[in-house]
């Protein structure tokens, strides 16, 4: 994974953006599972000071996004088989949920933005632009949370966000097509007003786009239960 730096930062509400930087490269994939996160150069990379930066990694901690080893180390957590099943199930319900409202809810706008976004996507994967594309893909799936107007349940998806962004983007490239395939379906059925098949189709693509990652979680789950 190529190496990852924010911009520098303005001073207005400097901890909130802080905070929301940080949270926003965890959920795109910035930062890979198990990697090591210092106050010191996230804050260099920011150009701010340790502070704000200290509060974000706290916060961050109490969202489970991050896990502390140590007083000095922070890392990204590596998600277990038995809790990336319990956030895809969380996932596959109120990303149902949402797409069913998106369906009811959404105007002209709404279907070119999703429409848009599949292309954008599209050719990410072509160029093999996998940072894009990941970023996309997470986008499309806020974005059904934004259009069905349902700002309780888009926080509750932020945070289950946080915890799968680095596990999706480490799977991502093997996925290729897969992750978006079903996208073309959710955009029918939105289109339709649809919010049966709506549903229907972000399940499928939560639960066929996350075979990769599946996979990969149980190849590591075998060769751990094989070194103990």
């Amino acid at each position: 994974m190529q190496a990852f730096s924010f911009e520098t930062l303005e001073r207005e509400n400097l901890g909130e953006t802080v905070y929301s930087r940080v949270a926003e490269a965890l959920i795109k994939g910035r930062f890979a599972p198990d990697a090591r996160l210092t106050i010191r150069d996230l804050a260099q990379s920011l150009g701010t000071s340790v502070t704000p930066v200290r509060d974000a990694i706290l916060r961050l901690i109490q969202d489970e996004a991050l896990v502390q080893k140590s007083a000095r180390e922070v890392r990204v957590p590596i998600i277990t088989l038995r809790r990336y099943r319990e956030i895809r199930q969380i996932r596959l319900k109120l990303e149902g949920l949402a797409a069913r409202e998106a369906a009811l809810k959404a105007a002209a706008k709404d279907v070119e933005h999703l429409r848009g976004l599949i292309a954008l996507n599209e050719r990410a994967i072509a160029d093999k632009n996998w940072t894009e594309g990941l970023a996309l893909n997470q986008t499309f799936h806020f974005a059904l949370a934004d259009i069905a107007d349902m700002v309780v349940l888009r926080g509750i998806l932020n945070r289950l966000w946080l915890q799968m962004g680095p596990l999706i983007a480490e799977s991502y490239h093997e996925g290729g097509r897969a992750m978006i395939e079903n996208h073309y379906a959710v955009l029918a059925a939105v289109e339709k007003q649809d919010a049966d098949a709506a549903e229907r189709a972000i399940v499928a693509d939560i639960t066929e786009g996350g075979e990769v990652i599946l996979e990969r979680l149980i190849s590591r789950h075998d060769v751990k239960a094989g070194t103990a």
